[in-house]
């Protein structure tokens, strides 16, 4: 369901049949030949390099090569023109009756219209959002969050099988803090008055956890010696957390299949390092000097070292601390190494903006690893910043110091959230202001999308209110006009293939409002000119015609938002 590919293969049929003729040398590589829209729609339907990219080491002029393109496509059923252009390039125009196929086949399709199988036979391991276990999540985790999960569904959409996967920071002393800390709520919910000291975690989302706590030990913690209740508080108090944030997570539609507990990593820190050690890759050494400030306080010693210089970091990396404990990294580098143990032949991991100094130490392990044979492609994710009525937003009433995630959802909804998130490009700061995002104007994607959505579903209304007997749709009604908004819709397949390649979600809401711009274009025309609109009472062929399109385009807008994970809306109030 993808008419790129079938035009790509006419033009790979064509090239072979030149290169058999002996017009072309044969050996010539036609993997970087790419057939796609060209940038300016007056210029055709589709474009091709063949001849651009060809002409070098066929030791040709490219024109001369694009003629003889031209002169084999131009014989195809499907195409109407095939024009020359510049030095070189070769500009296709379609047959009308390709786009109005292309309508039956969104029809055909539904819901799977622009599913791919490009990725069939490759698992991929999604991990997003891995937030501390601290507390509730919050505006901070979101973007994360929601550009993982559309991710996900995308690879998932264009046919990889997928995984979803959340890291839970189960182990270190912030999660020692978090137990004393609730350690604390637990004798406050027994009838002590308490004060929370400097560093411990002072939220009241802790409140109803130290209730938990004392309706389960009861008073019998309350005196002991910490050793004798800070593994069980740490590892109820985890426990607890995790519900509150699958709850929060539960509020943006996302579930994840796979919660994977840094505690439980145990032996499996060794023989990550054993893997390594055996491959040469593990010495004792000194790291250079660390440039600024932090030079200063560094002392030259021996340490245990990875060679991740070898694999395009910047330099090695210390495995060990000097009490002897493994590092941060090595942690990392063992909970890497259970992925691959489970078989994925790609990995994607969100990274917060703070991270992004640890993308190539973490790449660079994976390469050692799996022998380069498993790439892990990392994505940053920098901040929101929230704003209300272009004015920064003060802190959360709910929390006390932070704006939470369902304060956030609760005011503007789980769709509008998902949506704004997936504005940007992950890697580029985001504005979310609380008015704008829910401002009905075209300068807000999510409203001028939806409206789209919502002014389609009204058109089938529309004909019912009008008393209009619809015949079959005669698609051969629909005009140049009409069929442009087609080829617009027909560009979902490809959009997929290219998200899903470059592990770009964002791309889908940028095409989302593309397709909705061009469909309100369409729309407003019917104000100036009647013949235009997509009800005509006098005319029911050209209505139930207008209305297929119409459907078609609406389709594909609710596929884009299924994989944003935005239900689409019929009515906007």
């Amino acid at each position: 369901m993808n008419l790129y590919p079938r035009f790509a293969a006419h033009v790979a049929d064509a090239l072979g049949a030149l290169t058999a003729s002996g017009d072309l040398p044969a050996g010539l590589d036609f993997s970087n030949v790419t057939v796609e829209p060209p940038r300016d729609s007056t210029h055709g339907d589709l474009a091709t390099n063949a001849a651009m990219v060809l002409a070098k080491p066929a030791g040709m002029k490219p024109r001369e090569i694009a003629v003889m393109l031209a002169q084999k496509l131009a014989r195809l059923p499907d195409i109407a023109e095939a024009e020359v252009a510049g030095p070189g390039f070769l500009n296709l125009r379609l047959d009308p009756q390709v786009w109005r196929d292309e309508l039956g086949a969104i029809k055909a399709g539904a819901g799977d219209y622009g599913r791919s199988t490009m990725g069939t036979g490759s698992s991929v391991n999604v991990e997003y959002v891995s937030a501390n276990p601290t507390g509730p999540m919050h505006m901070g985790h979101c973007r994360g969050a929601v550009v993982g999960d559309a991710l996900a569904s995308l690879l998932d959409y264009a046919g990889f099988d997928v995984t979803r996967e959340y890291y839970i920071n189960d182990a270190g002393g912030q999660v020692d803090t978090l137990a004393r800390s609730a350690h604390l709520r637990y004798r406050e919910a027994l009838g002590e008055t308490i004060v929370i000291p400097e560093g411990y975690y002072p939220g009241d989302y802790l409140v109803p956890v130290g209730k938990a706590l004392a309706q389960e030990f009861g008073d019998s913690l309350v005196s002991a010696p910490e050793a004798e209740w800070l593994v069980p508080f740490r590892q109820r108090t985890v426990a607890l957390m995790m519900d509150l944030i699958r709850d929060d997570l539960a509020m943006l539609g996302i579930r994840q299949d796979v919660f994977f507990s840094e505690a439980s990593l145990g032996s499996r820190v060794q023989q990550a390092l054993d893997t390594l050690d055996a491959k040469g890759l593990i010495y004792e050494g000194v790291l250079e000097a660390p440039k600024g400030d932090a030079a200063e306080d560094w002392e030259p010693r021996p340490q245990t070292l990875f060679r991740a210089s070898q694999f395009g970091d910047d330099t090695d990396r210390a495995l060990k601390k000097s009490d002897g404990s493994w590092t941060y990294f090595a942690g990392d580098v063992a909970y890497h190494y259970d992925k691959l143990q489970r078989g994925y032949t790609a990995l994607v991991d969100m990274f917060g903006a703070d991270h992004g100094g640890y993308v190539k130490r973490m790449q660079a392990a994976v390469r050692a690893l799996s022998d380069g044979q498993v790439p892990l492609d990392i994505k940053i994710v920098q901040m929101v910043k929230l704003m209300r009525a272009g004015e920064p937003e003060k802190m959360s009433k709910r929390s006390g110091n932070f704006v939470t995630l369902a304060d956030v959802v609760e005011e503007v909804g789980k769709d509008v959230v998902r949506f704004i998130m997936l504005t940007k490009r992950s890697d580029s700061q985001l504005d979310f202001d609380f008015a704008k995002v829910v401002e009905q104007s075209r300068d807000n994607p999510v409203f001028y999308v939806q409206y789209a959505h919502a002014r389609i579903a009204s058109v089938g209304r529309k004909a019912v209110e009008a008393g209009i007997d619809l015949p079959t749709p005669d698609l051969s009604l629909l005009d140049d006009t009409d069929l442009a908004l087609v080829k617009v819709a027909a560009q979902w397949p490809r959009i997929v293939e290219q998200a899903a390649a470059t592990r770009e979600p964002h791309r889908i809401a940028f095409y989302l409002a593309d397709l909705a711009a061009a469909f309100h274009t369409q729309w407003n025309m019917g104000n100036d000119d009647a013949a235009r609109r997509f009800v005509l009472a006098d005319n029911p062929a050209l209505t139930a015609a207008r209305l297929a399109l119409a459907q078609a385009v609406g389709q594909v807008i609710r596929n884009g938002l299924a994989v944003m994970g935005v239900e689409a809306a019929s009515e906007l109030h």
